[in-house]
């Protein structure tokens, strides 16, 4: 049994990747910049900051650069506040860990405004025993630094924590860091989350939580 459990949020604790997508296309054209969803995936990694960047090159000013992040971030919780709802079986899955005194961490890419929204509205913010974001963090997924700094507020080794993560570079940042990383097949497929570097995977949280019954 691990002794602290790391989350990321998006692809994990709520399937939002497609509305996200949705999201950084709409916004993109708006700004006339026209991708494909097979171009924008090739760039699709790290902080809100490193992306923002990554397809405003022109644009210096750090004010700038924040306001055009939030105003996708405000766009992505418009087109999903309707459809928000958790990947099957967490908030049971939060539940049984906490019995066990099992720590759950929350290690996001996220900003805080998306954190609050995804915790505050599935109203389980209460299970966390931290909340590390983009904020916090120099570098995004898949560099570690997110789950290094979770671990440091978790006070547990590396070695005694799970990593839950959906993404590519989110299972690569849980490898470097040196946990046993479990991956979620709601972004990607069990054979590809394996060829990435996770341990093993599961479809959901009711199939995680036949370990800890």
């Amino acid at each position: 049994m691990p002794k602290a459990i790391l989350f990321d949020m998006d692809g994990t604790l709520v399937d939002s990747i497609p509305f996200h997508q949705e999201a950084w296309l709409r916004f993109l054209e708006s700004h006339g910049i026209h991708l494909g969803p097979d171009e924008f995936h090739a760039q699709n990694h790290g902080t809100i900051d490193e992306m923002i960047r990554r397809f405003f090159p022109a644009v210096q000013d750090s004010t700038a650069l924040y306001a055009l992040g939030q105003e996708k971030e405000k766009m992505y919780r418009e087109i999903y506040k309707p459809h928000i709802h958790e990947v099957a079986g967490l908030t049971p899955f939060l539940e049984r860990i906490h019995t066990l005194g099992i720590q759950a961490h929350l290690a996001t890419m996220g900003d805080r405004p998306n954190i609050d929204f995804v915790l505050d509205g599935l109203g389980i913010r209460s299970f966390f025993s931290s909340i590390t974001g983009a904020e916090e963090v120099s570098k995004g997924k898949p560099n570690p630094e997110v789950f290094l700094r979770s671990i440091e507020k978790a006070k547990v080794h590396a070695s005694d924590c799970w990593v839950l993560e959906d993404s590519k570079g989110g299972i690569l940042a849980g490898a470097a860091a040196g946990c046993l990383v479990i991956g979620i097949t709601t972004s990607h497929s069990p054979e590809e989350l394996i060829s990435y570097g996770a341990d093993r995977t599961v479809v959901d949280f009711l199939e995680l939580m036949e370990e800890f019954c």
